[in-house]
């Protein structure tokens, strides 16, 4: 998916309500209507209603059920749609949040030269990682140059956001399960996976010098981030699946894309200040989607005052930071079909984090 020749390439997207987590009828209204292209989809991103924990069982029943309609439409097999589409699901609707999915396409643009930059985007894979390797050096480096790849394949000048699920080998996740139960604390788990990710995203991006990282640095030194990625680490993965979102001015069609990085859960004017630089006011229906990333502060503190969502037995703290993030983004956009995921370990500073929008260009 690059700029060759004389043909500009430009990016759709269609975003659907889900009444459930295997409801497939936005997508399959979407090709019926000629909106999307079944050929042309490159990813869904989409939030479900489970708990997004580890056991949480509603992001595989979308990921089985989406892939189930590109499977009987393309006449692929589930591991052809996995190596083809990126489908990534994030758990967790706590609060304002309505279930949905954003379905992105990349398809030759028929119409005339847009003035100023587009959205372009590129679907890519890390090689599969030993696990040893996970939340190593080694993660950090290959991560870095997935990107890179899809970047420079997809002419992307400006990244904004990259879309990652980090990988989690099968047998390192059986490792941490086993250290788990011993109360070891080990590197190769979703902890490392992510926090490599997001450092693999931030040397890509010339955010973090590469000289600046070592083993010991990950999960240590919160002044080094990302303010572009946002992974969420699966068990069993091998490899990790990235989408690389960013403008470029090879591209055409309506879409738009920028970011910024909340300070902390709080963080209302950035959002306002993104929204001013796009364009877009509450209630736009010029926005096509909205991610972002949470986490409760770990030092326990907000704006010099104690929080208690690390210390509260009945609420997980990813559940109370899913939904002040959510709820704070959505009452800004006027628009409850917010993605935010959790944890976002060197994903912005300490108790802050990265939020992307994309909106049609006026």
């Amino acid at each position: 998916m690059s700029p060759s020749g004389n043909v500009r390439l430009r990016s759709r997207a269609v975003r659907f309500d889900t009444r459930g987590p295997s409801d497939v009828a936005g997508l399959e209204a979407a090709f019926e209507s000629g909106a999307l292209s079944p050929a042309s989809v490159v990813c869904l991103i989409g939030k479900t209603e489970g708990n997004g924990g580890r056991n949480d069982f509603t992001r595989e029943l979308a990921v089985r059920a989406f892939s189930q309609v590109f499977e009987r439409r393309l006449g692929l097999t589930a591991a052809e749609v996995e190596e083809r589409i990126v489908l990534s699901f994030s758990g967790g609707t706590e609060g304002v949040v309505t279930p949905h999915v954003v379905a992105f396409a990349v398809e030759p643009d028929p119409g005339s030269a847009p003035t100023g930059p587009r959205l372009a985007l590129g679907v890519g894979m890390t090689r599969a990682f030993e696990a040893h390797e996970i939340g190593r050096m080694a993660q950090v480096d290959e991560t870095a140059r997935a990107i890179t790849e899809v970047a420079t394949r997809c002419g992307i000048t400006e990244v904004h956001l990259v879309q990652m699920k980090g990988a989690i080998t099968a047998a390192s996740y059986e490792e941490t399960l086993r250290a788990e139960r011993a109360g070891r604390p080990l590197r190769n788990n979703m902890v490392w996976s992510r926090a490599a990710s997001a450092l693999g995203a931030a040397v890509a991006t010339g955010e973090v010098a590469r000289s600046a990282l070592a083993d010991d640095v990950i999960c240590q030194d919160w002044s080094l981030y990302s303010t572009t990625a946002s992974c969420s680490a699966k068990p069993g993965l091998e490899r990790t699946e990235l989408v690389v979102f960013g403008q470029s001015a090879a591209w055409g069609g309506e879409l738009v894309i920028d970011h910024t990085v909340l300070s902390d859960v709080l963080d209302a004017p950035a959002i306002d200040a993104l929204m001013a630089r796009l364009g877009v006011v509450a209630g736009d229906p010029r926005l096509v989607a909205a991610f972002a990333k949470s986490e409760a502060d770990p030092r326990g503190v907000l704006r010099g005052h104690r929080h208690t969502m690390l210390t509260d037995d009945d609420i997980s703290d990813t559940r109370y930071s899913r939904c002040v993030v959510a709820a704070v983004l959505a009452s800004r956009l006027g628009d409850p079909r917010v993605y935010v995921s959790t944890r976002a370990e060197h994903h912005g500073p300490e108790g802050g984090a990265p939020v992307a929008l994309v909106v049609r260009a006026t």
